[in-house]
């Protein structure tokens, strides 16, 4: 990788002295488009270039060794140029789509084209190439795992889906019902699925109901308050016929991806169990396999240089928006929501831990914060520890964690 410098003040891992041509890909899903610049910003070319293997060898071939390839985006239709291009010993650097579309807006009659946005990219990494980001090659372990990680986050949508559709038909059913059924337990989706709408529950004796659900994990107490859930008054039975169908079909949906939630959990922990972040992650108060798993696949820590710049990619610090001495609007930073949600929810079991940030939350809740404000704050003076622990590579340790001071959090997070 190249050596973090300084040029106009502006920190880059990609110096212009480095290069001599810059070549910007506006990456597609059947075919991209190439721009290249000189070190004078003489265009060398212009192309459209198909999405396989043998066009991109061909376009690579025709430029200088020491070119810096730079894609609009890393992942799906731009990962076959990145993998071209590191095997043609090309160094590799992403420019934010976003950071490309408000330079595009900021060119004064400029139309939006897949050509003029190849040809931002490659001018903005030869000339404003602090703007660019690194492409990390991840270990074998990590991809697998960022793979299942994808995958869990679409099931996890559907699964909630399907339970929102579920609970609108059961809410219009039968509320009392709608409002007992913790579909967080597996059991409640099972046992639904078996036996249809609330009506076909409350159509069953208690010992038959209790019986069923036990055998799908529930205890019977819970099962027995979700039979005497179901009261009310009963729709017509072509209601209750339709309604038997529809929740069968959905709770064995449900049922279906909670079990297949459970399976890529396990699998995601498998392909990281070797993995050393992994394993130093998972011994930070409060974080469990989950949150380690979405730190290790979602953040390499060459990409900030400090602890405040992580914050603010998980979302956890608060933005101004600021002009001369006022302050407009005050709002939390736009960062990765999945990871700013498990870094938040994780610190749940830190409320009566007796560890330092079990402390910490427990005087920000003190201060008369609101209970969101305090796991917000707790969860980004955490962030620091995750850091360190990251950065030197080695577990968590009070001795590490003393190096961060514990003092008390802005009100504004309120």
């Amino acid at each position: 990788m190249a050596v973090r410098k300084k040029k106009s003040g502006k920190c880059t891992l990609f110096p212009p002295s480095r290069y001599k041509c810059w070549l910007g890909v506006d990456v597609g899903k059947l075919s991209h488009w190439a721009h290249a610049v000189g070190a004078g910003d003489e265009p060398l070319l212009s192309e459209p270039v198909a999405n396989t293997e043998e066009a991109v060898d061909e376009l690579l071939a025709k430029l200088p060794e020491r070119t810096l390839v730079v894609v609009d985006q890393r992942r799906n239709i731009g990962a076959l140029v990145i993998r071209r291009a590191r095997a043609a010993g090309r160094d590799v650097a992403y420019l934010p789509g976003v950071v490309e579309h408000k330079i595009a807006e900021a060119t004064p009659g400029v139309a939006k084209t897949d050509r003029i946005d190849a040809e931002i990219i490659a001018v903005t990494a030869r000339g404003m190439s602090h703007l660019l980001r690194t492409v990390p090659e991840p270990a074998p372990e990590v991809e697998a795992a960022r793979v299942l990680a994808a995958g869990r986050a679409a099931l996890q949508r559907s699964r909630t889906a399907e339970v929102n559709a579920l609970r609108a038909r059961l809410l219009e059913s039968c509320p009392s019902f709608e409002t007992a059924c913790d579909f967080s337990s597996p059991w409640v989706a099972r046992a639904l699925a078996e036996v249809g709408s609330p009506w076909d529950v409350a159509d069953m004796d208690l010992g038959g109901w209790v019986a069923l659900a036990c055998s799908h994990g529930a205890t019977s107490v819970a099962a027995a308050r979700l039979w005497r859930a179901a009261t009310g008054q009963r729709p017509p039975e072509p209601i209750v016929a339709a309604e038997r169908s529809y929740v069968r079909w959905f709770a064995r949906r449900v049922a279906e991806d909670t079990d297949e939630l459970a399976r890529v959990d396990r699998g995601i922990e498998e392909a990281l169990a070797g993995n050393e972040d992994y394993r130093n992650l998972m011994t930070v108060p409060g974080i469990g396999p989950k949150t380690a798993a979405q730190v290790v696949v979602s953040v390499d820590i060459s990409d900030f240089p400090s602890h405040d710049k992580l914050a603010s990619y998980c979302g956890l610090v608060p933005a101004d928006r600021r002009s001369g001495t006022s302050v407009d609007a005050q709002s939390p930073a736009r960062g990765n929501r999945q990871l700013k949600n498990l870094m938040m929810f994780s610190c749940n079991s830190l409320r009566k831990s007796s560890c330092r940030y079990g402390r910490y939350m427990r005087r920000c809740l003190a201060r008369g914060m609101t209970y969101h404000a305090a796991q917000k704050a707790t969860a980004r003076k955490r962030v620091k520890a995750i850091y360190a622990v990251l950065r030197d590579k080695v577990p968590y340790s009070e001795e590490l964690a003393d190096r961060v001071p514990l003092e008390p959090p802005p009100r504004s997070w309120d």
